[in-house]
């Protein structure tokens, strides 16, 4: 299980300070699809960073499976992730002058995975994409939709038991997205993984087994109400009053569309 407590990221010094994420919690049960959906903007991709470990909040916890990941330190962080965690991005971020076997090898590389111990499962990860027949490829020479696959070879191939997924689709036409969507689902399925994926796209969305609707940086809604987090009671105004209307635990505000585009744009720079 993922278990996120008062999760609050800023950004800027004292008047230009923007909030991305204020006191966001929530809970992931293991095993699940989840998608974090929202306005470009929002802090969707924010809060995954922060689910992820890629970027460290102010304050706040990520649990998993018990242990707060951010207490890490950076080197325990980068082993935790290298075996547990998988990436896909919108834009690929693969090596355009190595092989598909090379960029897939990437990964297990930086895990410590032995040489010897590589070719199989690299030669499976690339199969399962099927990209079997462009082992000895350049990435560069790939479509679109083919990189976007290696992409997804790469984050598998050291089977890890979280799949993190940011717009995997938002740069392909609907066929390929079709086939890039099962593939993440037949994996997630297959090894019992959890997936948390970024999107604009609704229906993608409603593949997954849980919505999170994020809004200026708080958790509007999540869907199915089951997985939302408890919601704390009003003080009652007096006796003999009705009683006490629950709340949401966190408090939504409005950010300038100035600010929501500033950290757009920050977020870019620090994946890349």
């Amino acid at each position: 299980m993922i278990e996120v407590t008062h999760l609050t990221k800023t950004y800027g010094k004292k008047q230009n300070i923007f909030t991305a994420l204020d006191d966001i919690s929530l809970r992931i049960p293991r095993n699940a699809s989840v998608a974090i959906v929202g306005k470009s903007g929002s802090g969707k991709s924010t809060l995954m960073h922060a689910i992820s470990g890629l970027d460290r909040p102010q304050t706040g916890q990520v649990l998993i499976d018990g242990e707060d990941i951010l207490r890490l330190s950076r080197r325990r962080m980068d082993a935790f992730r290298a075996h547990t965690m998988g990436f896909i991005f919108q834009s690929f971020f693969v090596e355009a002058g190595e092989t598909c076997y090379n960029n897939v090898s990437l990964s297990l590389e930086t895990a410590g995975v032995p040489r010897r111990q590589r070719k199989q499962r690299i030669t499976a990860a690339l199969e399962a994409v099927g990209l079997d027949d462009k082992v000895h490829s350049k990435a560069g020479n790939l479509s679109g939709g083919q990189k976007q696959r290696l992409a997804i070879a790469r984050a598998i191939v050291g089977e890890p038991k979280i799949l993190f997924a940011d717009e995997p689709t938002g740069n392909l036409d609907s066929a390929t997205s079709q086939v890039v969507e099962d593939m993440l689902f037949a994996y997630q399925k297959q090894h019992q993984a959890t997936m948390i994926i970024v999107t604009h796209d609704e229906d993608l969305a409603q593949r997954c087994d849980m919505q999170i609707h994020i809004k200026d940086g708080q958790v509007a809604r999540i869907t199915p109400e089951k997985h939302a987090p408890p919601r704390r009671r009003a003080q009652q105004s007096g006796p003999g009053s009705d009683a006490a209307q629950q709340t949401p635990a966190v408090r939504r505000r409005t950010v300038p569309a100035s600010a929501q585009s500033a950290t757009h744009k920050h977020h870019k720079e620090n994946t890349l």
